[in-house]
């Protein structure tokens, strides 16, 4: 078999960089903390290793031969890659933003309540979240990060699942004592969480709301079931702190398990920064308890 050229020295590579960048070999040494005389040696001895002709002498300074003008693009490369690697695996890290599209429940109950376990996670990242209301909301460009709620089937974007929710009917402790509570008023959602008549039906419960009141999304829905309103029908988890600081009261021991979810997506051809990587990974892990096998 051939045998594989050993690699250049990294100081002869350094001074060949130096060098070819300054066009002088003095400035160069000056810039490397050498003597003129080992930066030239240097240079010499790469020559002799590879065979060909890196400089030109000239009467002041030195230019590159083609051979050389060829090599150091390659060289500098391999500096900054190096560089690059040890700045971000071992150097202090830099505060990098993560930009965030997210629905505003999703936001307020869910990610809001995790920024100090992420401040102690990954110290080196904000986030910037920018609420979603519509739809129409995430047809602007510019981001390579949301959450959308769904099925797991958005064309164009890579898709983690983050929760699968589960409907329970839950209202606030005043309204828990009524023995009849199909009677009560029945908070609605718009969108795919209006699925009263779907829970009735799998629960074999008969539904008579006598009213009903709507919104627009499901933190404004649950903050009208906490003040007594009427009955939500709780989407888990992200009803799971309120039933634990017993602001909401589940209503029936009956959950019915929707395929919808939240999903951290991305653009398919995109590639995502280390941050936005970073950040995936942390709220993976962070609601992988929120997922049910």
């Amino acid at each position: 078999m051939p045998r594989t050229p050993a690699l250049p020295p990294l100081d002869w590579l350094r001074s060949f960089e130096a060098a070819a960048r300054l066009s002088n070999f003095t400035a160069a040494a000056t810039e490397l903390g050498l003597t003129q005389a080992a930066v030239s040696q240097h240079i010499r001895s790469l020559e002799e290793r590879l065979k060909v002709r890196l400089f030109s002498r000239l009467a002041r300074g030195v230019a590159l031969s083609p051979e050389g003008a060829a090599y150091l693009p390659h060289i500098q490369s391999a500096f900054a890659t190096i560089r690059n690697s040890t700045t971000e695996l071992f150097g202090p890290r830099a505060i990098q933003t993560v930009t965030v599209r997210v629905p505003i429940s999703f936001a307020l109950l869910v990610l809001v309540p995790s920024l100090p376990d992420l401040a102690k996670a990954l110290p080196q990242i904000q986030l910037d979240m920018v609420t979603i209301h519509r739809p129409t909301d995430y047809d602007q460009p510019g981001l390579a990060l949301d959450i959308r709620f769904g099925n797991g089937a958005f064309p164009g974007r890579e898709a983690d699942r983050l929760t699968v929710e589960r409907l329970v009917p839950v209202a606030s402790p005043t309204l828990a004592g009524n023995p009849d509570w199909t009677s009560l008023p029945l908070l609605l959602v718009a969108g795919a969480r209006e699925m009263w008549a779907e829970w009735f039906a799998a629960a074999g419960v008969p539904g008579h709301p006598r009213r009903s009141h709507r919104f627009d999304s499901f933190v404004a829905a649950m903050e009208a079931a906490r003040a007594g309103a009427g009955v939500l029908l709780g989407s888990r988890p992200l009803i799971d702190a309120a039933l634990a600081g017993k602001h909401l009261v589940r209503l029936s021991d009956f959950e019915l398990s929707s395929s919808f979810g939240h999903f951290l997506t991305r653009a398919s051809a995109a590639p995502l920064t280390r941050a936005e990587q970073d950040f995936r990974q942390w709220l993976l892990s962070r609601l992988a308890g929120a997922t049910p096998t």
